[in-house]
């Protein structure tokens, strides 16, 4: 049974507190967003400048994706055209403005079974993230536990324009990964700017985004030793086919 509008409410609070804890350091101040699905055409986000540790109800915002999805199909749209269809998609005229990442929010939660997003400025990712070796980060796996919670492959975003440029290529390349691997994504990340984890629980979402900062951190640490040392393909694939695995992803509702 899918949850309720309620329940929907709670689950995103708890995800965002989560994300925004302090001693986890991967949102601080205005930083990060999170989403919730609740039909096909609404979605929960965060309110722009709300602070994911402390996010309240009223800060967050009920919106027709339609709105933010047709905008998407422009060529190009000015700041002010982004502005207007945010408050436009809002189901409650006085309720605060969406994050200017609604944009991509809508379309990661328009993906088959896609129910939560996620998304920070994680320092141990960023440090990869904002290097050379961003796209290998991405494209490659370390260690089992990686491939479990986020998945064979991450995808790669190269530095766009926060809002609906950004947005844009968001979907691009995200679609482009979809057509490859035949799978969605759990992880997108971003040069230069951050990490998205998309999900169909909130347990998902934080598991994918706790994960990725693991393996960013194991991974600098590799580096700083000569490595680090990809696992091969055949690895990475007989890791995410094995049907144990597949038991412990759903024990864990990741």
């Amino acid at each position: 049974m899918k949850a309720g509008r309620k329940e929907k409410i709670e689950s995103l609070l708890r995800l965002s507190h989560e994300l925004g804890r302090p001693d986890r350091s991967m949102a601080i101040l205005g930083e990060g967003n999170t989403s919730a699905r609740l039909t096909d055409d609404r979605f929960l986000v965060k309110a722009s400048g709300s602070s994911l540790s402390v996010l309240r109800r009223q800060d967050i915002v009920e919106c027709r994706a339609s709105i933010l999805l047709q905008l998407l199909q422009r060529d190009s749209a000015t700041d002010h055209a982004v502005e207007s269809a945010l408050l436009a998609s809002r189901i409650d005229s006085g309720s605060k403005k969406p994050s200017v990442e609604a944009l991509f929010h809508a379309f990661c939660l328009s993906l088959p079974e896609i129910e939560y997003v996620g998304h920070t400025h994680a320092i141990a990712v960023n440090q990869i993230l904002c290097s050379p070796r961003a796209k290998e980060f991405a494209e490659k796996r370390i260690f089992p536990d990686e491939i479990v919670c986020c998945g064979r492959a991450s995808v790669f975003v190269p530095y766009t324009d926060p809002g609906f440029l950004l947005a844009k290529r968001i979907r691009l390349r995200t679609n482009a990964f979809i057509r490859t691997y035949r799978l969605i994504p759990r992880v997108i990340l971003v040069e230069n700017h951050g990490i998205l984890t998309l999900g169909r629980s909130p347990e998902a979402v934080l598991a994918a985004m706790l994960m990725a900062e693991k393996a960013a951190l194991i991974w600098l640490g590799a580096a700083a030793h000569g490595g680090p040392t990809f696992l091969s393909k055949r690895d990475v694939d007989r890791i995410a086919e094995r049907s144990d695995e597949h038991y412990r992803q759903r024990a864990l509702n990741i």
